[in-house]
């Protein structure tokens, strides 16, 4: 389940820089759940072709994420506004002004990544 959505997340940042046969052939692999011999039939190619497509295409996508970091920037901003999130919480109950220090200072952060 893991490589499903790690795949799907290379997929959404990165999908457009395969050609249009690729992008079909991963989609109905990991977005429709089709099996290699499914995709094989439909496409008029072998099992093995589609296999080697797919494993073709992960590895272009998670090329792409080793060069441009999109996927990890993202994880990383979304992981400091959820923080953001929490640490506002937390000040409509105590209203302690450190909490807006610390939230100013995570949003410094992500500026600064972007």
């Amino acid at each position: 389940m893991e490589e499903k959505i790690e795949q799907a997340y290379l997929y959404d940042f990165y999908g457009e820089l395969l050609n249009e046969h690729q992008r079909r052939i991963y989609e109905d692999f990991v977005f429709n759940d089709l099996s290699l011999g499914e995709i094989a039939d439909e496409e008029g190619i072998s099992r093995q072709g589609v296999h080697d497509l797919i494993r073709r295409c992960t590895k272009a996508l998670e090329g792409y994420e080793e060069k441009l970091h999109l996927i990890a920037k993202f994880r990383a901003a979304k992981q400091s506004v959820e923080q953001i999130h929490e640490l506002a919480g937390r000040f409509h109950e105590s209203h302690e002004e450190a909490i807006i220090d610390k939230i100013e200072q995570i949003s410094n952060r992500i500026l600064e990544e972007l």
